[in-house]
């Protein structure tokens, strides 16, 4: 495994540690915004669901654009420098924020800069290693995303602590989001990435391949039941976790997908990557099911938040790997724009239907209806992409 990751391209590491640095600004204030939403806002879980499903929803469509561009143009540096300096100018602005319609308003800007660098660096990725070695590239690309993300929470527990205010928290994310911006100018297309050749914008979702679109329509099927992770932030708060150790439980959960994110995306080089997913959407529905009936926050709380860490590391990195299987030549990068859009879209309706669900009737019956969306796509995963998708796996 050393041997291996050692020998993948200096863009695969590069691009790790960008998402390091990157995630280690926003994920320190990912967990402080339903806190921040609720305690300074005095806004509630139905405006939660609205700011993050329309941000996500919204910005998602560029993820489309962007992809389809880049198999036009071939050029994927540009869009990833843009993107991330987008976000990281938006976020500290936050600190500023008087009333939730304005914390939408940065949410989205946060996103329309993750919208426009993702296609095109999952693109840059699938392009930079063979097929056999995706998994392995995609899960170590992962695992720094999730060092970052156990690196900031960290740093917001440690600010919290000292006794800094939650504004000026979000001023602090400013100094990460610079090194970041820096480490992405020095990002270089592929050899022989770059061509001259014209080639027509094709959106169109059937061109793509039949396996392909159906796995697109397990996606959508997953991820009406996969609404904002703040939302599991909000009911371990209400379950007794301290203010203060929300952003050490979130910290928790990245660094089980950190470690295992590597071997386990690696793995799916192996034994295949529809095996893997189906694992990980078995293990989301039962994480799910019981945070929706756990009654306190002892320890099988934290126990259930280490298990969503493993449903993390055997499905995020894998997933894409999948995409980049199932693409055809020359299409990747429109490929991951329809994926990361069909993800993007479908949060709006999962967040506005679990926040409603969760403050209308229950919590339990909102992590229930999200248990069993991702019950019925490990099946759909199986039965309608599992076979054909087994057989492109590289030897």
């Amino acid at each position: 495994m050393l041997a291996a990751l050692t020998s993948l391209p200096r863009t695969v590491w590069l691009l790790g540690l960008i998402s390091l640095v990157n995630d280690s600004a926003s994920e320190m204030l990912y967990p402080l915004v339903p806190l921040y939403l609720s305690s300074v806002l005095m806004a509630g879980p139905r405006a939660l669901g609205l700011i993050e499903g329309i941000a996500e929803a919204t910005a998602s469509l560029l993820k489309l654009v962007s992809g389809v561009v880049v198999d036009r143009t071939r050029r994927s540096t540009p869009w990833v420098v843009f993107g991330y300096g987008l976000a990281g100018a938006a976020r500290p602005l936050i600190a500023f924020v008087t009333a939730w319609p304005w914390l939408l308003a940065l949410r989205f800007a946060d996103r329309v800069g993750k919208g426009l660098r993702t296609s095109p660096r999952d693109a840059l990725l699938a392009t930079s290693v063979p097929p056999e070695r995706r998994g392995l590239a995609f899960g170590l690309h992962r695992a720094m995303d999730n060092a970052g993300a156990v690196v900031g929470p960290l740093l917001a527990a440690l600010l919290l602590g000292a006794g800094l205010p939650l504004r000026d928290v979000f001023l602090w994310s400013a100094l990460p989001a610079v090194l970041c911006l820096v480490l992405a100018a020095g990002l270089r297309e592929p050899a022989g990435a770059v061509s001259r050749e014209s080639r027509k914008i094709d959106w169109h979702l059937a061109r793509l391949p039949g396996r392909l679109r159906r796995y697109l329509a397990v996606v959508a099927l997953f991820t009406l039941g996969n609404s904002s992770n703040m939302f599991l932030l909000l009911r371990a708060r209400e379950l007794g976790v301290p203010e203060a150790q929300v952003p050490l439980l979130w910290a928790a959960v990245s660094a089980v997908a950190m470690l295992a994110s590597t071997p386990l995306s690696g793995l799916s080089d192996r034994v295949g990557r529809v095996r893997l997913l189906v694992a990980g959407y078995l293990a989301y529905g039962l994480f799910y099911l019981g945070l929706g009936l756990i009654g306190g926050d002892g320890p099988l709380l934290y126990l259930l938040f280490a298990g969503y860490g493993l449903f993390m590391a055997a499905t995020e990195g894998v997933e894409k790997a999948l995409v980049a299987d199932l693409a055809p030549a020359g299409r990747q990068g429109t490929a991951f724009g329809w994926f990361n859009l069909t993800a993007g879209v479908c949060l709006l309706p999962a967040s506005l239907a679990f926040g409603a669900l969760y403050q209308g009737v229950a919590p339990w019956a909102a992590f229930t209806f999200s248990a069993a969306c991702a019950l019925a796509a490990a099946l759909l995963l199986w039965r309608w992409v599992g076979a054909e998708a087994e057989t492109l796996r590289p030897a």
